[in-house]
């Protein structure tokens, strides 16, 4: 367990955990400027990090899982940051929005854990949709916080949101309808 923990994809992703909480406290003191280049650097681990364990072949059981908790925990922590009143911030992510997203997220999660629970073991390899989706997520945190440190128009932040409502709808169908297909043995 050690080696697979400590493969450099495996470090990138921990990394990224690490650097979500820094996101928070830039935002929460004051300094959208710092978040943005935290959260560009956390984004940046997303896309290495597969990159790398492909390359080398070091892809790992560990990784499979904490891979996308890494995605979620950044992402959800972004939204939420930039949903709240309170933080002084000029542009922030509709409510709707967030809750959406954190439902398609909570969703996923549950699902599979019930499915593998009560069910049969059962994975579900990451979808096209869902990698668009993070990707949308990521580009809307991105250009949200970059609005709050520089100028971003308006019209550019509003399709950026229906973007993200977009994919996240088209993802969690997708899920849906990857779950309720009888696994293959």
């Amino acid at each position: 367990m050690t080696s697979e923990l400590f493969t450099p994809a495996n470090l990138l992703t921990i990394s990224r955990m690490v650097l979500v909480p820094i996101v928070a406290l830039c935002m929460l003191y004051g300094h959208p400027g710092w978040a943005l280049a935290t959260f560009l650097v956390a984004a940046l681990t997303d896309l290495l990090d597969g990159l790398i364990a492909r390359w080398i072949g070091q892809q790992t059981t560990l990784g499979a899982w904490l891979d996308p908790m890494a995605d979620k925990l950044l992402l959800l922590t972004v939204f939420v940051i930039l949903t709240l009143p309170g933080f002084g911030l000029t542009h922030r992510l509709p409510v709707w929005l967030t809750v959406l997203v954190i439902s398609r997220d909570v969703g996923i999660v549950l699902t599979v854990a019930v499915i593998n629970l009560a069910v049969a073991p059962r994975t579900f390899s990451p979808s096209p949709l869902g990698k668009l989706a993070t990707a949308t997520f990521l580009v809307t945190g991105c250009a949200t916080l970059y609005a709050n440190y520089g100028s971003v128009p308006q019209g550019v932040l509003d399709a950026l949101v229906y973007a993200s409502l977009a994919v996240t709808l088209a993802s969690a169908a997708d899920y849906l309808r990857r779950v309720m297909r009888p696994a293959t043995p």
